[in-house]
């Protein structure tokens, strides 16, 4: 069962990722120790694994999605400041996530450190940080590296910036739907 502190945190035990492969606990540690599966160790040296790491693992090797990964809605944390018709982006996306506006970068990015978020979708430029800079940096921290970023902008140099930079995607802000099935296939909500 998962706890609402994991849940709240999308963190997940060996023991439940065991179950939803229906394998032995032995199992899961092995494919840890080997890196084909994304994880962590808490300070006691346990094995903990995040929703988007463990909806890979599972749609790559054939698992089915068990209900509580598909029931949960991925958390999205939005920096997007100043952009036209940002509106439209928050009904767009709030169809399939919880989405965090973010005004203030700082501010965010400050709290996406403490509470990471599934994904970020960024413009270009976050006030007066650049989309890649920040993108760069989530990839540093250990808190947020497994945060899959995608880069809302249409500039060729801030898309190829941002690929470099270890952006999961880049979606033109003309491209609403392309934006919300972009991430809809990052998080593993369509198999």
């Amino acid at each position: 069962m998962v706890t609402d502190a994991q849940k709240s945190e999308g963190l997940f035990t060996a023991s439940q990722i065991a179950r939803f492969c229906q394998v032995d606990l032995k199992t899961i540690h092995n494919w840890a120790d080997r890196g084909q599966i994304s994880h962590f160790r808490t300070p006691g040296r346990h094995l903990r694994f995040r929703r988007p790491h463990v909806l890979d693992f599972l749609r790559k090797y054939g698992y089915p999605i068990p209900e509580e990964l598909e029931a949960e809605r991925p958390r999205v944390a939005l920096f997007v400041d100043g952009m036209r018709g940002k509106d439209r982006v928050l009904s767009t996306l709030r169809t399939a996530f919880e989405v965090v506006d973010y005004p203030d970068p700082l501010t965010g990015l400050l709290q996406i450190g403490e509470q990471p978020p599934d994904a970020v979708v960024l413009g270009a430029r976050v006030g007066h940080l650049c989309g890649a800079e920040i993108i760069e940096a989530l990839k540093r921290g250990n808190n947020t590296q497994h945060v899959r970023a995608v880069l809302f902008a249409g500039a060729e140099a801030d898309k190829q910036a941002a690929l470099e930079a270890g952006a999961s995607a880049h979606v033109s802000p003309s491209d609403l739907t392309g934006l919300r099935d972009t991430l809809e296939a990052l998080m593993g909500i369509r198999h």
